[in-house]
């Protein structure tokens, strides 16, 4: 039984930069670790999914589709992974959660625009802090890009990417974009190193030595060559101090830009009842998930007069309900339930949930 959380290292940079080059370099090395991975398609950016899916994560689901994790391969739609983070990332993240016994490390490989703050501050979730940890944050950067001060390879390219999503049109300038990628980073790793003089890589690293704090270390490398153990176990818990590090997308919501993401803010708690009557929670969550912007719900029931644990999952409108074990004999029965979306209060739920208590107390 796997006791610590499950290390989660997290890649980022632009289009170009060499994340998925990297990427497969690790999972090269991988001998014998058990990696998931999760990637974040967009437009014509290349994944080398035959080596994705021979990572050895082996899936129990024969009919398993790959956005079901087949293989330990994940996909998530088109767009910033940190923009759709609360709809899909969640789920996925719960879905290694709960095989979390077979793994050994997750790769997360963001979207070319994606910020990494927003999805390192998703790992402060319930149902995904117990479990997981944040390992390192590593941007990615093209060094012959940053040392012409293009900062991406193809810079057509990232703006037609810019352009294709409406909920990016906001975002500031490359080298403020590059500034925020680079301000979460645990480790900076400069591809393309044989094609950089010296002169070249004294300018890269004085770009990288002033918006990264001196503990960040810089490494370059090219092919995607680096050593495993260079990657790996960092141990930097990322996600203890993401909250204090402060970007330019941070700077234009605070002086009113109209942007307001869904990764932005979020709402999440637990609720913790005593026995209910399952019929009435549901009606209950049902007209809960129908009335506010519930994300993600999940969690489990004691059910009076049942061996079994009920247990409880919803996505959106979609509730899912089924018995998956008998209480164990030394287990509080108690129903504990975990939301997490926007604009929902804690006050509300639970009042809601209420209605469903076993014996409650007549009203006088």
């Amino acid at each position: 039984m796997q006791l610590n959380k499950i290390p989660t290292t997290v890649v980022t940079g632009f289009l170009g930069s060499g994340k998925t080059t990297l990427l497969s370099s690790v999972l090269k090395q991988a001998a014998g670790k058990r990696i998931a991975v999760i990637v974040n398609e967009f437009g014509e950016l290349d994944i080398d999914s035959d080596l994705l899916r021979n990572c050895p994560l082996d899936c129990e689901d024969e009919n398993a589709t790959a956005a079901d994790g087949e293989n330990g391969f994940y996909e998530l739609a088109n767009g910033c992974i940190c923009c759709t983070v609360e709809e899909e990332f969640l789920p996925v993240m719960q879905q290694l959660v709960e095989r979390r016994d077979d793994i050994d490390h997750i790769l997360i490989e963001t979207s070319g625009l994606a910020l990494p703050k927003p999805l390192v501050q998703a790992f402060n979730w319930p149902g995904i802090k117990e479990y997981c940890t944040v390992d390192a944050v590593i941007t990615v950067i093209d060094g012959p890009a940053v040392a012409a001060g293009r900062f991406a390879h193809d810079t057509d390219k990232v703006q037609e990417q810019r352009l294709n999503d409406e909920s990016l049109d906001h975002d500031p300038s490359l080298q403020e974009l590059l500034d925020d990628q680079l301000s979460a980073a645990d480790l900076v790793v400069v591809s393309k190193n044989d094609l950089l003089d010296a002169g070249q890589r004294e300018l890269v690293q004085q770009v990288v030595t002033a918006k990264v704090p001196s503990a960040v270390k810089t490494s370059y490398i090219s092919n995607g060559e680096a050593h495993l153990d260079m990657l790996m176990g960092l141990d930097a818990a990322a996600e203890e101090r993401i909250d204090h590090v402060h970007n330019h997308h941070d700077h234009h919501h605070e002086h009113g830009a109209h942007h307001d993401h869904a990764h932005d803010h979020f709402d999440s708690f637990v609720i913790t009842l005593g026995e209910v009557d399952s019929d009435k929670l549901q009606a209950a969550l049902k007209s809960l998930l129908s009335d506010f912007n519930i994300y993600r719900a999940k969690g489990f029931a004691a059910l009076s007069g049942k061996p079994m644990r009920q247990v409880f999952q919803a996505v959106g409108k979609r509730l899912d309900v089924y018995f998956d074990r008998p209480w164990a004999a030394d287990e509080s029965r108690t129903t504990s339930l975990v939301f997490i979306g926007k604009g929902i209060e804690e006050s509300v739920i639970k009042t809601a949930l209420e209605t469903a208590l076993i014996d409650q107390p007549a009203v006088v």
